[in-house]
């Protein structure tokens, strides 16, 4: 939501709040007492809906771990009201994990964190004007197809997102990534900073379905392999590997570190469709002429490919 007077309107109810609260402090009769308490609430509720609403889609999962941190943070106050140390360690805690991951998730997306916090939108980088559109028409392909392309290729890079999480096809995909690489074929998993909705989670998983942690490599490690890998599997992922955030400095999400798969010699994008991402930014990737797109449930298309790849090289 985008609104001329926003930071306005957050000022406003953000005094509205701060001035109930000190009527409250200063130990007002039990009727003013009421109302003031109610105003806060009112007022509180309002600017914590209006400051989230205002927040761009990109900046979700900072959000996120901003009001986890927000969360331990009020646990601590109460605890020091009711003089619970117990609680009050626990709500430290929580407030301080969650304050760490939002300034790691800021630091690999290249976020500002008041700026998220006040309600903005996009990176450091990102410019003023008018984002580019991109033209083209996205080719599909099918499963078959996909098959013959990974048993012909000798380097592959699987790049997991949110999608196959959603999904759960990650036991399917370590199937066919064991017959792969059974057959002499050297596989990686690439894993951007903030895969799926917090930092970590696509590496818990790929280990929860057994897959080596010797082949799941992060952003910096494997993003200049790209160049020489033959083929890569983008499953369920789209903010991360967007080519918008280098090419196009007034992109929402310009700026923000991604992994460069349409630099390899092909690029199979497994998605339920061609819609935007969580950003709600287009990827001009899906329209390069090394890509084609693999539509359907993460699930079932990863299962197809373990069993065409295993009757193709598991002989």
């Amino acid at each position: 939501m985008k609104h001329a007077a926003r930071d306005q309107i957050n000022a406003g109810l953000g005094a509205a709040t701060l001035g109930a609260g000190a009527v409250i402090m200063g130990g007002p009769e039990l009727g003013t007492g009421l109302g003031c308490l109610g105003g806060a609430l009112t007022t509180s509720g309002i600017l914590g809906w209006h400051m989230t609403a205002s927040i761009g889609g990109a900046d979700m999962p900072v959000v996120i771990t901003v009001l986890n941190s927000y969360s331990g943070w009020a646990l601590c106050a109460e605890g020091f009201m009711l003089d619970m140390p117990v609680m009050t360690t626990v709500g430290a805690l929580i407030g301080c994990s969650g304050a760490a991951l939002t300034k790691i998730m800021c630091d690999a997306m290249n976020r500002d964190i008041l700026s998220v916090i006040l309600g903005g939108y996009g990176t450091k980088s990102s410019g003023k004007g008018v984002a580019m559109q991109f033209e083209g028409e996205a080719t599909t392909t099918n499963v078959d197809s996909v098959v013959s392309l990974l048993a012909e290729a000798q380097s592959v890079i699987i790049v997991p997102g949110y999608g196959l999480a959603v999904a759960k096809g990650q036991y399917p995909l370590k199937d066919m990534v064991d017959t792969l690489t059974k057959a002499g074929k050297k596989v990686r998993f690439g894993i951007h900073p903030v895969a799926g909705r917090m930092p970590g989670q696509l590496n818990v998983l790929l280990a929860e379905a057994g897959v080596p942690y010797d082949i799941v490599e992060e952003l910096e490690e494997i993003n200049d392999d790209f160049d020489e890998t033959d083929l890569v599997l983008v499953i369920g992922a789209n903010d991360t590997v967007n080519s918008a955030a280098e090419d196009d400095p007034n992109s929402e999400i310009a700026g923000m570190p991604v992994l460069r798969v349409w630099n390899s010699k092909q690029v199979i994008v497994m998605k339920r469709s061609l819609a935007a991402g969580y950003a709600g930014v287009d990827n001009p990737v899906f329209l390069k002429e090394n890509t084609d797109m693999l539509l359907g449930d993460a699930k079932e298309t990863c299962e197809k490919l373990a069993l065409g790849v295993k009757e193709k090289l598991g002989k």
